[in-house]
């Protein structure tokens, strides 16, 4: 796919903002690989307008549809503190990569390497040490893709998210 426009979410883009999850949810619910999200779960409305409102939602889009969307922040889980990260980054050093998705006919289209490097540019720009973040044990499109644009796997934990409930993750990290 060409280039997408990358951009932070405004509060008016809420509305197409869920509809993207939920559309993508919806197209996933067969899927061999799932991101784990549910519906009215996570993520929810009220998560992605926080998201919006610190300003840490960025949406891709084309022809003016939003054809992807992630939060970037501070904010890990729990498990990553005990994790045998490769670099030592307190929390204002890195990034975190959450939820991110892409619209599930444009899978393998290169948009989700767009969105990664997109934060990667980021990180360099903002100084920061590191760019984290995990994915669900078993999600080896998800695991190849960020391999791929230069991740390192780090460990596997059990970690708990309100749409997963206990699971095992995979721990990814960027040295920037």
């Amino acid at each position: 796919m060409d280039k997408i426009n990358i951009r932070a979410a405004a509060g008016c883009d809420l509305e197409r903002v869920m509809d993207f999850y939920h559309s993508l949810i919806d197209a996933m619910k067969d899927a061999e690989y799932k991101p784990g999200w549910k519906k009215g779960i996570y993520p929810t409305r009220e998560s992605i307008a926080d998201y919006i409102a610190a300003g840490e939602l960025y949406i891709g889009e084309s022809d003016r549809q939003i054809v992807s969307s992630m939060a970037v922040n501070h904010e890990f889980n729990e498990g990553y503190r005990s994790a045998g990260w490769s670099v030592d980054a307190g929390s204002s050093e890195l990034l975190v990569i959450h939820i991110l998705g892409v619209r599930y006919d444009l899978s393998g289209s290169g948009i989700a390497a767009q969105m990664v490097r997109f934060v990667i540019d980021k990180a360099r720009r903002d100084c920061m040490k590191a760019i984290r973040l995990d994915v669900i044990e078993g999600n080896l499109p998800a695991e190849k893709a960020y391999t791929k644009l230069g991740f390192s796997y780090r460990e596997t934990v059990k970690m708990f998210y309100d749409d997963t409930g206990w699971m095992d993750f995979k721990l990814f990290e960027y040295i920037i």
